[in-house]
Formats: C-alpha cells, structure tokens, sequence
C-alpha cells in the first residue's frame, strides 16, 4: 500500500528542521507569528518518528511475519549510505574532529544513548541514532505483540506516550533542566527511549489505519488540524520534542493518509512526491552542506548576509539532495536489497 500524498509532508518536515537550524537569517525569522512558530521547528523530527511507525505497519500489515534478516537488510539499504555521506561531508568541512571514538560511536549509530555526545559530528545524526534503535525492536514488536494482543498494544501504547509527556514536561519545568548545552538536555532531547512513545504511537496509528481503510475528503478537516498544530506552538506552553504533538500529527497523518479531495491531488503530484522522497538526504546533508556553501561564498564572493546565503543555501541544498539521492541514495539501496544473506 503506497500512500502517495503523505509522502510530500515529509519534505515539509525536513524544510521546517533546515529552516530551524539555519536559525535567525532565514526571512522566516523577520515576520511576527511565523518566527515563533519555527523556532519550535524541531518538533519536525517528531513528526519523523511518529510518521515511521505508521510507515512500518502499512508497508507491513500484508505479512504474517516479519523476517529479521531481510528488514534489518532492507532498513540499512534505506538510510545508512547516505547516513555516512553525511559524515564524510561533515569531517570535509571540520577535519579537526577526526577523533576515532566519535567516529565510531556514529557509525555504529550509538551516539543518542552516550551522555552528552548525541550531537558528536554530523548532529542530525543523532535522530537517525533513534531510529535504528525502532528498527531493531519492530519485527518482534510486529511478529508477536501486535498480531496476538489488540487490546493490550493499545493500553500499553498510550500509558507509555502518556507518562512520558508527563515526565518530560515535569524534567523540564521542575528544575532538573540545566539549559542548552547540557548533559540534561541531551537526555531530555536525544536519549531513544523518550521517543519509543512516538514510534510506538505511529504503529498505533498504522494498525488503526489499515483495519479502517476507507477514502473520503477530509480537506477541511485536514486544513483544521494543521491549523491548530501551529496554533499551538504559539500559544502552549509545553514541551513538545518527546511526542506530544502525537495528539495532532497522528489525526493529520491519518487523515491525509485517507483523503481523497483537493489536497490529495496537490500532495500527489510527481514533483512534491519526488520532494518527499529526497527529504531524508535534505535532512542528513543539511548542515556540511551549508557549512561548504558559507564557506565558499565568504572566501570567494565575500557574501556574508545571512539572509542573502539562505536564499542560495536551499536551492542548493534541494539540487544537491537530488543529485545524492539518484547517485548514491536509490543506487546502493538497490544494490543492498539484493544481497541475499544465507
């Protein structure tokens, strides 16, 4: 089952981290309302997680069982190429962090569990450090959880996202938050198991998605709850990375997932599908790439406002991901898939 339309939200997640981290020279930053709204930004990442779990249980829900080899196969065909090109263009730009421990760590993809080094080199990789983490668990999760006990999946799915959000926002109001820059906030931030509430709240979604397939328009609908996503990052004020939004991107993504209206077509269309399929390598080559482009127009052009290099900074990085995406991305996933392991 491909689902097409929702396949665009993903670029549109991955743009609203970029701008996020590009920070305040983005135009974005310059018009009241809009700046508040992506300075919370990073809660894209969360949409990530919630929309991967959802991902895992329609590509899957056709099988009886998952087969362990092949999925963890398939699963490293699909990020870990362009996961180590993102390395490599980081250490271009900072050779002086070559340091074999966090070249390690990253490789390995352990970097979130170690305090305080969840942001070693290429940082975006700390999220993809999560991810390998949901990997691991899902086709046991899948092959003896979620086809036995229906019930139980759902009371235990929402008893963890729900202490969870109570914990956090406890963790960070309460004191125990040391600010920016701290070991608490990479554990507050980055630590995996205060996102398996997201992950797991995805395949929720998912399993609720398939038992119940069927297509509408939803537009309106649809319209509202984005509506009220920013709304909210406006004007509650609670903490929102470790899956909270979850009460508004699981409607959003299940109702995108089965509208049929106006917003389908749009979301449908070959080029904002093909933005979505890029988005992974907008997201793990976004900062060496900007890093190299900055460089190179302060040492060759002497350009050095900030806004004038974000408007160079995300065409740039849209070609380049691309490029990355057709040469490197598609081939060796390809290539991968078809190592047959005995």
């Amino acid at each position: 089952m491909k689902i097409s339309q929702i396949t665009f939200t993903r670029f549109l997640a991955a743009i609203a981290i970029v701008i996020f981290h590009y920070g305040e020279g983005a135009f974005v930053y310059k018009i009241k309302y809009i700046s508040e709204i992506f300075a919370k930004a990073n809660i894209g990442v969360s949409y990530f997680f919630i929309l991967s779990g959802f991902i895992m249980i329609v590509a899957y829900h056709s099988k009886e069982k998952i087969n362990y080899i092949d999925f963890y196969r398939n699963r490293v065909a699909r990020i870990y190429p362009l996961y180590v090109i993102g390395l490599i263009l980081y250490l271009f730009t900072r050779s002086q962090e070559t340091a074999f421990f966090p070249i390690v760590a990253y490789l390995s993809g352990v970097q979130s569990w170690l305090p305080g080094k969840a942001l070693i080199l290429n940082f975006p990789g700390w999220s993809i450090s999560v991810e390998f983490f949901f990997y691991l668990i899902f086709p046991f999760l899948y092959n003896y959880i979620y086809s036995k006990k229906y019930k139980f999946i759902w009371i235990t799915g929402i008893v963890i996202w729900i202490a969870t959000q109570v914990f956090c926002n406890y963790f960070m109001f309460s004191g125990l938050y040391e600010g920016r820059f701290s070991k608490s906030h990479d554990f507050i931030s980055y630590f995996p198991l205060l996102h398996i509430n997201e992950f797991l709240i995805g395949n929720l979604a998912g399993i609720f998605f398939v038992k119940n397939f069927e297509q509408k328009n939803y537009d309106w609908a649809i319209i509202l709850v984005f509506g009220l996503i920013l709304l909210s990052m406006l004007f509650v004020p609670l903490y929102y990375h470790d899956g909270l939004m979850a009460v508004f991107f699981i409607p959003l993504i299940i109702l995108i997932s089965l509208n049929n209206g106006f917003l389908t077509r749009i979301m449908s269309l070959k080029q904002l599908e093909y933005l979505g399929e890029i988005s992974y390598a907008i997201y793990i080559v976004h900062i060496p790439v900007l890093f190299i482009l900055r460089s190179f127009l302060w040492d060759y052009f002497r350009i050095y406002d900030k806004t004038v290099i974000f408007s160079i900074y995300i065409p740039v990085l849209i070609i380049i991901s691309g490029i990355f995406y057709q040469l490197i991305e598609k081939p060796c996933r390809d290539y991968l898939k078809k190592i047959k392991f005995r």
